[in-house]
């Protein structure tokens, strides 16, 4: 089927090149026929008109001398003179018969017709005559033709003087069948004469036949001078003359000269350019079904072959001997069939190997897990995850952490027992495959691990102790399923982060708490379009004066379904999954929203709120604070803006540019949980604070022989001396508030103050506190 369709194919596109070279010849000759028919044909008419008005003006000089020699006649002139009828009908009988003159006549001076040898010149023609001839004389012709009843006339006139004018005399010849079968014998041309009269039906004269004659006669008016038109079977080549006009009447001369015979004389060309055709188009096809036979072989081969190769057999052999471009084509063919076979080879050990390490990958531990799942083996899992790996990483750069991971999958495979494997899962995260093993066995081969990776790695003149934390999970204690084996091995991993031994066995349930955190930051992004976000506010205390001012806003996650989830559990996901800034924005806009409802109720309070590390390093934040600012109209004073010492030093440059602009705005600031960041005074002294406040972890326990109390005593010693309020977050007891009055900190915020309450709570409780305050002082 491939070898006659492209045998096919080859003929049909060397028939039909040849078919286009041929149909461009017969049209190049055509037109070139057609143009030097055209053309002979023009001049042929141009010379036919040439003689045609020459034959006229030859029958006309005949009359004109013989009309005049008639009019000098001494008898004739007496004759006319003495009105003898008899002598002058003779005398014009005689000198019309010797020019074969068709029409003698003898007109009086006033146009009326004495004598006509013509029966059919009446004398109301002969005034019509008259008056031509009278015109024409004033245009100085003295030849013109006339068309007399159903006749053509050629007319000579000339006055007789005997001395003065006595009569005219005229003489003509017919215009007819015979003179336009003299000019086509002296042409070749065919003639047709057209006379229009007046009153009167037209004349024609042709030496077309007479079928031919009423087709022209019925499309006279379509016919165009130099115009081929088609008339009968026949084209013709056309030529139009006026020959004369006057007044009533009009004679046309219409020359023809026939295309379609001229062009039989091109007929042998014609039939021998075909003959040329058919043999080449017999020669062409037989050579192209020669040629496609020794092409198609030879593709046929190539076909089969290239089948065997997609069915996935790359040794099936090619013999093609041949010197010309296909035996190149098959040496190329073989040699790409080799190189498929070798990718192939590569692809598939690349899909399932890592290419860093050679080590198996993800797919290959799984397709070798569910092997064993299958055969019943028991199986643990150990998933090795690298704490440190991110700071070699920076420490040494891509190619030094590249060569650390090589380092260590080499240590891994030389604790491997035999049966068991090692895979590199992602990133720096290694898994084992530990087969016929338990949960006992695997936690001892887990700490023979941890022991051979204290040993630290070299890497160039690089010296790093790897931190790797160890998940375990078996077969079938832990799951019957590859997925959910390895998910499990790796829960067990991010657990063993929090252990002293960094090793961790998969316990039950860790699955649904992974889920819930999976869920929770899923539904975290959506949480302020969906008004499950709100805001609780703690009051903070002026110890001075015993005046609540200040409330710090906290935010609370209402979730449809879980219930109220506690902050310390979706911040700490928020700021993982970078939801962190969605959630700064609305707890922003909200205290602003909050504060200005509250200003049209007379509660004026100001509030303070958590920034995240990721706004600190947003420039422009404090474009959209002073925008909000105006939109609901607070003053920049009741805000204060509580940041973290880490925030800041992890870019200090941005972050103090940042703060800088909110300290434009007018919005106050607080470093938060100071004691428990890695920044210095100097760095402290940088940054345009207003308020520390002491991490509660300092508070909550607070007693005059603590060592808290002497690191909370100096921190506010410290921070009066640098300008700057405090604030002792976590006040729970009495003692401790006493001793914060005792040592002047600024404010107190705790639960002995107030727990944190809601809008309308933290309102009432203001109200309320308000009116204590009142009594108290009215008492005093």
């Amino acid at each position: 089927m491939l070898r006659n369709s492209f045998q096919a194919r080859i003929a049909g596109v060397l028939v039909l090149l040849l078919l286009v070279v041929i149909g461009a010849l017969y049209g190049a000759v055509q037109t070139a026929t057609n143009a030097a028919v055209r053309g002979q044909a023009r001049e042929q008419l141009d010379v036919g008109s040439l003689v045609f008005q020459q034959l006229l003006d030859v029958r006309g000089r005949q009359l004109h001398d013989a009309v005049q020699v008639l009019a000098a006649d001494f008898g004739f002139k007496d004759a006319v003179a003495s009105g003898d009828t008899e002598t002058i009908r003779s005398a014009l009988a005689n000198h019309g018969a010797r020019i074969n003159a068709s029409a003698v006549m003898m007109l009086s001076l006033d146009g009326n017709l004495e004598i006509s040898s013509d029966r059919q010149i009446s004398g109301e023609t002969a005034e019509r005559l008259s008056t031509q001839v009278m015109q024409r004389q004033r245009e100085g012709v003295q030849i013109f033709l006339m068309p007399i009843a159903d006749k053509i006339y050629l007319l000579v006139q000339a006055t007789v003087s005997a001395p003065l004018p006595i009569a005219r005399v005229m003489m003509g010849f017919q215009v007819d069948d015979v003179f336009a079968a003299e000019l086509r014998e002296l042409t070749h041309l065919d003639l047709t004469l057209l006379a229009t009269q007046t009153g009167v039906a037209d004349i024609w004269i042709s030496t077309l036949q007479p079928q031919q004659l009423e087709l022209l006669q019925d499309n006279m008016a379509e016919l165009a001078s130099d115009a081929v038109s088609l008339i009968g079977a026949e084209s013709y080549l056309n030529q139009a003359l006026v020959l004369a006009s006057g007044d009533g009447f009009e004679v046309r001369a219409l020359l023809h000269k026939s295309l379609s015979q001229a062009q039989q004389a091109f007929a042998p060309l014609d039939q021998n350019i075909l003959l040329i055709a058919l043999v080449a188009l017999s020669a062409s096809l037989g050579g192209a079904l020669l040629l496609a036979r020794s092409v198609s072989q030879p593709v046929k081969q190539l076909a089969a072959v290239a089948e065997r190769v997609r069915q996935g057999d790359y040794l099936v052999s090619l013999d093609l001997r041949r010197s010309d471009e296909l035996g190149r084509l098959a040496m190329a063919f073989k040699a790409m069939q080799q190189g498929i076979a070798e990718r192939e080879r590569q692809l598939a050990h690349n899909a399932l190997h890592d290419p860093l390490t050679g080590l198996p990958n993800r797919t290959l531990a799984l397709e070798r897990l569910g092997s064993a799942i299958t055969a019943g083996r028991s199986t643990a899992l150990l998933y090795l995850g690298i704490a440190n790996f991110r700071a070699i990483n920076e420490s040494l750069g891509p190619e030094g952490g590249d060569l650390a991971l090589q380092q260590l999958s080499r240590r891994l495979q030389a604790v491997l027992r035999p049966g068991d494997s090692v895979a590199r899962i992602i990133g720096d995260e290694f898994l084992l495959l530990l087969e016929n093993t338990d949960s006992d066995s695997a936690i001892a081969i887990a700490d023979k691990v941890q022991q051979l990776l204290l040993k630290p790695l070299r890497v160039g003149t690089h010296d790093f102790a790897l931190e790797c934390r160890i998940g375990i999970a078996g077969y079938p204690v832990d799951g019957n399923a590859p997925e959910e084996l390895l998910r499990r091995a790796t829960i067990a991993m991010q657990d063993a982060a929090g252990m002293a031994s960094h090793l961790q066995v998969y316990q039950r349930g860790r699955d649904d708490a992974q889920q819930r955190q999976i869920r929770l930051i899923r539904d975290l992004r959506h949480a302020p379009g969906k008004a499950e976000l709100l805001l609780h506010y703690q009051p903070k205390l002026d110890i001075a004066d015993g005046q609540v001012r200040q409330a710090e806003a906290l935010l609370r996650w209402q979730h449809p379904e879980l219930g109220m989830v506690s902050p310390g559990e979706f911040i700490p996901l928020a700021e993982r999954t970078g939801s962190i800034q969605l959630l700064t924005t609305w707890v922003i806009e909200e205290v602003m929203r909050q504060l200005c409802e509250w200003a049209g109720r007379g509660l004026h309070v100001q509030v303070s709120l958590n920034i995240s590390t990721e706004d600190l390093l947003d420039p422009q934040l404090p474009g959209r604070v002073s925008k909000l600012l105006t939109d609901y109209h607070v003053s920049p004073e009741q805000l204060i803006f509580e940041i973290t010492e880490s925030g800041v030093m992890l870019n200090p440059e941005v972050a103090l540019q940042v703060l800088h602009g909110l300290r434009d705005c007018g919005i106050s600031l607080s470093v938060d949980d100071f004691g428990t960041g890695y920044s210095s005074l100097a760095q402290l002294k940088r940054m345009p604070v207003q308020e520390l406040k002491i991490d509660q972890s300092f508070i909550r326990d607070l007693d005059d022989g603590s060592e808290d109390s002497v690191i909370v005593r100096s921190t506010i010693e410290m921070s009066h001396s640098l300008g700057l309020k405090v604030v002792a977050e976590g006040v729970e007891f009495e003692r401790s508030l006493l001793l914060l009055t005792r040592w002047n900190c600024d404010t107190a915020q705790g639960y002995l103050i107030s727990r944190p309450l809601a809008a309308k709570a933290f309102e009432a409780w203001m109200a309320l506190h308000r009116h204590a305050a009142a009594s108290v002082v009215h008492e005093s």
